[in-house]
């Protein structure tokens, strides 16, 4: 099954401003900024989000939100800004650098473990996107048929750490599979070049780049579809902005899910939103080929509301992570998730 939709794809980092942001914020954490009235004449809350990486079209619900005034109706005035890895950004929410994080799973887990004092407010993404990918002419249809191969992938992240335990999953000797180290932004041109043959990435993302700078179909093995799954990517809050203003976190996780059904139900409105509000987009195609894949993402038909999570889907990840040896000292769900916002059922 070909996972990775086809298209050209140019990605920068830029600042980006939602539609209806009327202020800055310098800093935020803990200060009740106030921007101007709304269109009910209430006054909005000036709120910052930093995404996991610069704007792809799994963030277009965001900027959909903003245009259709979801937001503004839960009193937000929302700025988004770019990311830089979930890692960075779950760092800049526990150093109050941002109100909100759009970040994956297992580095908050890990930023918990180092006594970071943020939590997850839910998981959307609840269909990881760790993957291994390569070019469809390599043949590979199963794990086994990474025998002999060159994977890239980079030290540190979720999926090189669960990369042998998933082999294993699988019949696969981890031996029998070379590794080479690559940073991030050097996995894909490692693919490019002939460097590997295959890449440990998130194939709703990286696939259209690649395909671009190659000109040669791509195909993935999708780690959930062979026997491991980790939740992907959500929200997350500093804790004492879930102590001192639950409120906010409740409108924030509320206009938050409500965008992402909106998208869900008219993607090429939520692409055409991300267009026009974000400075820097990918092709059209490519976009909304990558947020079609995202909304597939987040298993609707078992959740029924975006971001809702239960118990079992959380051990179920922290099981995975600490038998991989990639989270020390693993703990209840209730240490990295607050479940109250958005309760399941």
């Amino acid at each position: 099954m070909n996972h990775v939709m086809k298209g050209p794809i140019m990605r920068r980092s830029l600042l980006v401003t939602s539609a209806v942001a009327l202020l800055a914020l310098s800093a935020c954490g803990g200060d009740d900024t106030t921007a101007e009235s709304g269109a009910d004449g209430g006054e909005l809350t000036a709120v910052t989000l930093t995404l996991n990486w610069v704007p792809y079209g799994e963030h277009a619900p965001f900027y959909y939100g903003v245009a259709e005034g979801i937001y503004e109706e839960e009193g937000i005035d929302l700025e988004i800004r770019p990311g830089s890895g979930s890692g960075t950004t779950v760092q800049q929410v526990a150093q109050s650098q941002t109100d909100f994080g759009w970040a994956d799973t297992p580095p908050l887990l890990n930023g918990i473990t180092e006594g970071m004092p943020i939590k997850s407010l839910g998981v959307f993404l609840q269909t990881g996107p760790a993957s291994v990918e390569f070019f469809t002419d390599q043949g590979i249809s199963e794990p086994s048929d990474l025998v002999g191969k060159v994977v890239a992938g980079t030290p540190g992240d979720a999926m090189y750490a669960t990369f042998p335990a998933w082999l294993e999953l699988n019949g696969v000797n981890p031996d029998d599979v070379e590794i080479v180290n690559v940073d991030p932004a050097g996995k894909v041109a490692a693919l490019v070049e002939g460097r590997a043959d295959a890449i440990m990435g998130f194939f709703h993302d990286q696939g259209p780049t690649i395909e671009d700078l190659s000109g040669k179909e791509v195909d993935a093995l999708l780690f959930t579809d062979w026997g491991m799954n980790l939740l992907g990517t959500g929200l997350v809050a500093h804790q004492k902005t879930i102590d001192d203003d639950p409120e906010l976190v409740e409108a924030f996780v509320r206009a938050t899910a409500r965008s992402w059904e909106a998208a869900a139900d008219d993607p090429d409105g939520a692409a055409a939103a991300m267009e026009e509000g974000a400075d820097e987009t990918p092709p059209a195609e490519v976009l909304r080929a990558q947020l079609e894949q995202s909304i597939e993402l987040l298993r609707l038909d078992e959740a029924g509301t975006p971001g809702v999570n239960t118990e079992e889907q959380w051990q179920e990840t922290i099981d995975l992570l600490a038998e991989a040896g990639s989270l020390s000292e693993p703990a209840d769900p209730g240490t990295y998730w607050e479940s109250s916002f958005s309760e399941a059922g």
